[in-house]
């Protein structure tokens, strides 16, 4: 089936990938990168009451959810203070050209377009400021705007509806591997973005061309 609408992350794709960044931090700090990202994150492929999860449903403030991090850390032995962590994540914050290019260049083409983050609350003014979202996207779905989060199917089936698309007619780009595999489940061709953006334009480019 022709594909009619293009779905975007942004962390990871607009912007290098917070996880990258952090396990950079990890291995700076001597620490293990493993332990730190499921201390901080949850298992990022499941959406649990884990307190990052809950602060990306709206559910808990930042300052409250890196309370309840610091404290799961220091149960296990660790110093880990999220506000300290972004700080230092902040020095690799940027905009991935390639795919801001690519948004408009879809969206000129007739194609509709949608970001579907996994965000909270008190970062949607600096996300935003980051990019030209409403010039870019038809469709914006903020998880903490929305009280759902990726993997969560009922998300990914409201940004389809908003686009007015099946889900075979979409194509859906992040960097967490749990959420693409949450998108081909509902049934969305979707690609696993990496570091280096060239194999997943590629493969978007090749989708776009059935």
């Amino acid at each position: 089936m022709t594909i009619k609408a293009v779905l975007f992350d942004f962390g990871g794709v607009f912007t290098p990938s917070p996880f990258s960044a952090l396990r950079a931090w990890h291995v700076e700090k001597g620490l293990d990168p493993a332990v730190g990202l499921r201390t901080v994150f949850g298992p990022y492929d499941q959406d649990t009451d884990h307190p990052w999860h809950q602060l990306e449903r709206g559910e808990l403030s930042l300052a409250a959810a890196a309370e309840r991090i610091k404290a799961a850390a220091a149960e296990q032995g660790l110093e880990l203070d999220l506000f300290k962590i972004f700080k230092a994540m902040a020095g690799n914050a940027g905009v991935c050209s390639d795919m801001v290019e690519k948004a408009f260049e879809l969206r000129a083409a007739g194609y509709r377009t949608a970001l579907l983050t996994n965000n909270i609350k008190e970062f949607s003014g600096g996300w935003r400021a980051m990019i030209p979202a409403d010039d870019m996207f038809d469709v914006i779905v903020d998880s903490s705007a929305v009280g759902m989060r990726k993997p969560d199917p009922r998300i990914y089936r409201m940004a389809l509806q908003r686009l007015g698309v099946e889900p075979e007619e979409s194509v859906f780009l992040d960097d967490a591997a749990g959420n693409v595999e949450a998108a081909r489940a509902v049934g969305i061709h979707a690609i696993l973005v990496e570091d280096d953006h060239t194999g997943a334009l590629a493969e978007l480019d090749r989708f776009l061309a059935r």
